[in-house]
């Protein structure tokens, strides 16, 4: 009994944690909905899943994560300003692939709210959003 509880405080740990360093990421405009969290078959690694909305306007900050993301955009117009490439707007129905480590910026270039499906293949234990200057 005394290790169920245990176990269920340390999850309850983890399982918050990961949710602060989301929540530290989040900006005006920018609203985040975890839809998903689980490890992969390779020891070390997780898939996340997380519905991302922006009001039009909105700017994410400059950042990275410690893993590949493939952003697929649900709704409106968003711009993505991979580091070292030209600037790429994508659709509802569009899909991009940013690599391991890849500083980036998504603004949503239309006139409603702008929605992408995120799904990152990252290092298990790490913050999910790494802000970059």
């Amino acid at each position: 009994m005394k290790s169920t509880r245990i176990m269920a405080a340390a999850l309850l740990i983890v399982g918050s944690g990961w949710t602060l360093n989301v929540a530290e990421a989040q900006q005006p405009g920018i609203h985040r909905t975890d839809v998903l969290e689980d490890d992969l078959g390779t020891p070390g690694r997780e898939v996340v899943q997380v519905r991302v909305d922006i009001e039009p306007g909105a700017v994410s900050i400059k950042h990275s994560h410690p893993g590949e993301e493939v952003a697929y955009v649900l709704e409106g117009a968003l711009e993505y300003q991979l580091e070292g490439k030209a600037p790429v707007t994508l659709r509802a129905g569009e899909a991009l692939f940013i690599p391991d480590g890849v500083a980036h910026v998504a603004k949503n270039v239309g006139s409603s709210k702008a929605s992408e499906l995120a799904t990152y293949i990252v290092t298990k234990g790490k913050p999910l959003v790494v802000p970059v200057k």
